[in-house]
């Protein structure tokens, strides 16, 4: 069985590291600024970008929260006057047409919110985790992200395209009990999106692994990978 195949420059990696959202706030400040700095680079994440823009389509939608507006009023420093809280409404709905109407809105808003007993508000979605698939050397040739308010696993490969035809790579998911489950097949310089079934949502939780294996073309035959192991990493929050 054949190698996997090249490993991709630390420069190609960050870049597409970088577009997939899944670089820590340190290691994404220190991309920026190489962005900033080198052209170069800059050009590298905006092709990992591209290439990255179709997973766009396959996540939908999601609208805000019922009573969002009056939380966010709420979520103001106490000791913040209402003078003040009015100043800031006055100030942002004026910057549209209609500013004295909104402001007066507001006004009213605040006079109602002002009489009404606080309410439960619903706990933040659980935040999203990433695992970055590396070989043996910590050479990374896949990168993971999984949604949980989606039920969603967006996965890129960073193997060369057209590397190792006769293979497929599998992405599998080995949570607490050991067992692999397999989550599909991820063609070499491409991006998808995985959903997740709830049983399989449920075992994808902060510590659990992720990797990929070379398998024959189209996927394991067998009820778990049947090929080497390719790449692995362990989910972690962002």
């Amino acid at each position: 069985m054949s190698d996997i195949g090249p490993e991709m420059p630390e420069d190609d990696a960050q870049a597409a590291e970088h577009a997939l959202g899944v670089l820590t706030a340190r290691e994404r400040a220190a991309a920026e600024l190489r962005m900033a700095r080198e052209p170069d680079f800059l050009a590298k994440v905006e092709t990992w970008r591209e290439r990255l823009a179709p997973l766009v389509d396959d996540v939908a939608a999601v609208e805000p929260p019922a009573g969002l507006w009056p939380r966010i009023v709420r979520g103001l420093p106490a000791n913040d006057n209402q003078v003040g809280v009015l100043r800031r409404l006055k100030f942002w709905r004026g910057a549209t047409m209609g500013s004295l109407g909104l402001a007066a809105a507001s006004l009213a808003m605040v006079a109602v919110l002002a009489t009404r007993p606080p309410q439960i508000i619903t706990p933040a979605p659980a935040p999203m985790m990433n695992a970055r698939l590396m070989t043996t050397g910590g050479q990374p040739l896949f990168l993971a992200a999984y949604d949980p308010g989606r039920k969603a696993v967006l996965v890129a490969s960073l193997v060369p395209p057209g590397t190792d035809p006769n293979h497929s790579h599998e992405l599998w998911l080995i949570p607490a009990d050991g067992k692999p489950r397999s989550l599909g097949l991820v063609e070499p310089g491409a991006s998808k999106s995985m959903p997740l079934s709830d049983q399989m949502a449920a075992m994808a939780k902060e510590g659990a692994t992720m990797a990929v294996t070379v398998e024959p073309a189209g996927g394991s035959l067998l009820d778990g990978p049947s090929g080497p192991v390719a790449a692995v990493g362990k989910l972690a929050r962002i």
